[in-house]
């Protein structure tokens, strides 16, 4: 049996680095999206309640 080359190796490294690197991206546009639909809430509640 063949042993696994160092190219093999560094070919399954980046293809993790790569689907890692997208999860995180999708993480972090809702984390995004989150904080951002918080802010409009607290600008629509700031609008609604200033007296003058």
């Amino acid at each position: 049996m063949k042993t696994p080359s160092l190219t093999s190796y560094l070919l399954i490294a980046v293809a993790l680095a790569a689907s890692l690197s997208l999860l995180a991206c999708n993480t972090m546009a809702g984390i995004g999206e989150d904080v951002s639909s918080g802010a409009d809430a607290v600008t629509d509640s700031a609008e609604k309640n200033k007296n003058y």
